[in-house]
């Protein structure tokens, strides 16, 4: 098995692990979600602490799948406009968008680390999870978009399209 190999397998793993933790967060979010609902409308009983990490799941769901589980290519994108141009300006746009991304989460990064470690004060009101704990997501999303981003730079800086192969108008072709 070859160097690249072992990392394609390393990096496979790794990604059904993110996937495990995914599908994780959604049984408690939905598990809270039934409890939320039981409480309220057959117990007539307030459940705030249910509520509240139904929310904390979801913010944890949508950042962790953006940031580890989502592939390049499900991403939302503006696909009509970058199909009806060539493959070199098609490399052009993404090696501006990869630059432009780079420097952007680069840029708040420091910002987003004060603020996160800041919360540290303050607590939720039902579970008493301090905020920074919670918060603490975002910066791992950030940290995965940046190392992202870097790859897609990369690649496409070497010519190559999302899928690894090379596009046209790379370097030394005609």
């Amino acid at each position: 098995m070859t160097h690249l190999e072992r990392l394609a397998t390393i990096g496979l793993w790794l990604r059904r692990r993110a996937e495990n933790i995914a599908a994780l967060m959604l049984a408690v979010m939905f598990t809270a979600f039934i409890v939320q609902v039981v409480f309220r409308y057959l117990l007539n009983l307030p459940s705030g602490s249910a509520s509240e990490l139904t929310t904390i799941m979801w913010l944890w769901l949508v950042l962790w799948g953006a940031g580890f589980v989502l592939r390049e290519r499900e991403e939302i994108r503006f696909d009509f406009l970058i199909s009806m141009v060539s493959p070199r300006i098609r490399r052009i746009m993404t090696i501006i968008a990869c630059v432009a991304l780079l420097f952007l989460y680069g840029y708040s990064l420091p910002a987003v680390w004060d603020f996160v470690t800041f919360m540290k004060i303050q607590e939720t009101s039902y579970l008493d999870l301090r905020y920074d704990w919670v918060y603490s997501i975002y910066i791992f999303f950030v940290l995965a978009i940046l190392v992202r981003y870097a790859w897609l730079l990369w690649q496409a800086i070497r010519g190559r399209d999302l899928d690894g192969s090379r596009s046209a108008g790379a370097e030394g072709e005609a």
